[in-house]
């Protein structure tokens, strides 16, 4: 009787989710800060200068997607990702020491840099340490664990800030967190099956079910450039991301704001309207990644990938329509919590799909198509000053709703363009 399968795959799915728990938090926790009293009190910054600050993390994360994914696939996963941890972690710990707008978008553009290469490292990693048929539902844990980041970020920075009378303190205990997390994950992680000393020979064959190449054949190949150019699948999934990206960040760079200046609510009261939004969203990624994956199984790649893809997206948009009409905050909560439970089901899929199609390529082609989804949240925190400058006459910020539902119902579209079953050439 062959030995049964040691539950070395599972750990590391669980460190690498706690890696992307911490990145969210991290990422997430600035703009309960700059609304802070004491930040206010300490570092006076006007709207545009906020905006700017925030959608510095985005510009710098995007830019550096591509380059972390190849840097990942030249030089090992482990290692890389172990030193991201500790440098984003200790740019946060940077934010809570600045003095001045300067200081601020140098640790917020580090920390975008250093957080760029996290969710292509994971991508590719579990296509190596997900059993194929389990991608969608393996990227929807690693994805739940960044969702809860941001569904705790605003309870626990407020409550720091509460607790130490101070917003700094919210940034450097994040930082001190980042030193056990990155210790964790190097003590758990290796490149392959075949070299962790922990995994059994019943493991490594389980994950070799239904995979096309071997281990020992996917060594470093140069990124295609010329494929990934010309592909227009790729193309679709890349317009899809930046669109979903603009809707799904209100919630992140806009929510806030909103709930105070609108909605005029305290600041223990917006974190708890804006950790039950996000709490509901938690829910869509487990769902979605079974979903991807049942589909998967009955219809195949592209209709498996597809569905969950194109139609998260039309609930989305419908869901940023109802916000419109919601007065009570508690209500408003849950239509939001519903638009990003539909958006959180989808991702799954959108991260099985780069480990589809990404073959030998997968953290680069991952980075490639999460770069231009990024490139749509940082142009939201810019784009938020000028549609209310342009658009809103009545200080109810209508047009940021509108705009993101009309973001999201163009990505459901274009979504039927994308096709996982076919591989980029070359990759």
């Amino acid at each position: 009787m062959p030995a049964r399968a040691t539950s070395v795959r599972h750990r590391i799915i669980a460190a690498t989710t706690l890696a992307a728990f911490l990145m969210y938090l991290d990422r997430a926790c600035l703009a309960w800060m700059l609304d802070s009293d004491s930040f206010k009190a300490s570092i006076p910054l006007g709207k545009d200068q906020a905006n700017n600050l925030k959608s510095a993390f985005f510009w710098a994360y995007a830019l550096a997607q591509v380059p972390a994914g190849w840097l990942a696939e030249r030089f090992g996963k482990r290692a890389l990702m172990t030193a991201l941890i500790l440098l984003w972690s200790g740019f946060t710990a940077l934010t809570g020491f600045s003095n001045g707008l300067a200081m601020l978008f140098i640790a917020r553009v580090g920390c975008g840099l250093a957080e760029a290469g996290a969710y292509p490292i994971s991508g590719s990693l579990l296509s190596r340490w997900a059993h194929l048929n389990w991608r969608g539902f393996a990227s929807g844990i690693v994805s739940l664990g960044g969702r809860l980041g941001s569904v705790v970020a605003p309870l626990i920075t407020v409550k720091i800030i509460l607790l130490a009378g101070s917003w700094r303190w919210a940034g450097w205990s994040y930082g001190i967190v980042g030193i056990g997390a990155a210790c964790l994950f190097w003590a758990t992680f290796r490149e392959t099956p075949q070299i962790h000393p922990r995994c059994n020979d019943s493991e490594r064959a389980l994950l070799d079910e239904g995979r096309e190449l071997s281990a020992a054949a996917q060594s470093f190949r140069r990124f295609p450039w010329r494929a990934v150019l010309t592909d227009p699948s790729l193309w679709l999934m890349c317009a899809y991301q930046m669109l979903t990206n603009f809707g799904w960040a209100f919630v992140i760079n806009s929510l806030s704001a909103y709930l105070r200046d609108v909605r005029h609510l305290s600041d223990e009261m917006n974190g708890y309207i804006s950790t039950l939004t996000l709490f509901i969203g938690l829910f869509g990624l487990v769902l979605g990644g079974l979903l991807t994956d049942l589909l998967t199984r009955k219809f195949g790649l592209r209709l498996g990938r597809l569905l969950p893809l194109s139609l998260t997206r039309f609930v989305s948009a419908g869901m940023c329509a109802a916000c419109l009409w919601v007065r009570n905050p508690w209500a408003l909560a849950v239509c939001l919590g519903l638009m990003v439970f539909a958006t959180d089901c989808g991702l799954p899929a959108t991260w099985a799909w780069a480990q589809d199609v990404g073959g030998r390529n997968v953290a680069p082609i991952f980075g490639w198509a999460n770069m231009w989804g990024n490139f749509g949240a940082a142009l939201q925190a810019n784009l938020a000053g000028w549609l209310l400058a342009t658009f809103d006459r009545t200080g109810d910020q209508r047009a940021l709703f509108i705009a993101c539902a009309l973001a999201f119902a163009l990505a459901g579209v274009l979504s039927f363009g994308i096709n996982a079953a076919r591989k980029v050439k070359d990759a």
